[in-house]
């Protein structure tokens, strides 16, 4: 018979509130300060919910997006406008989540209509020209 161990991890942080939202400060490790991220919290949510219902869609938990939509109480247009957000180009969703997008791109931008091609996307939501992604 094995006697239950526990384990104590402490993680020292500091939590900062900032307007409107909490910020977890962790320390500095081994003389290098933490790389603060510059994405918009909203646009990170979104994107990974858009993968997720992708994911459950391909997988086949889903039929179809209105059966999605009504399991995840969802109004179906809205999931279908986040679904369109995993045909992003994969250097504009890298921009995104790294902060480096245009600052006037918001949530609502995102799920409006998207131009097709990807070089446009990229001109379009980071300023940068769209060459190769």
């Amino acid at each position: 018979m094995t006697t239950a161990t526990s384990i104590t991890v402490r993680v020292p942080l500091a939590i900062r509130h900032r307007p409107g939202r909490k910020t977890v400060v962790t320390p500095m490790t081994d003389g290098v300060a933490p790389v603060p991220t510059r994405a918009d919290p909203a646009l990170v949510k979104a994107l990974a919910r858009a993968f997720r219902y992708q994911r459950m869609l391909d997988q086949g938990r889903y039929a179809s997006i209105t059966e999605m939509a009504a399991a995840e109480r969802l109004e179906r247009g809205y999931l279908g406008s986040l679904l369109r957000l995993t045909l992003l180009a994969p250097a504009v969703v890298e921009a995104l989540l790294d902060g480096r997008h245009l600052a006037s791109v918001e949530q609502t931008a995102l799920l409006g209509p998207l131009p097709s091609e990807w070089r446009r996307q990229i001109e379009r939501f980071t300023g940068r020209r769209g060459g190769a992604t």
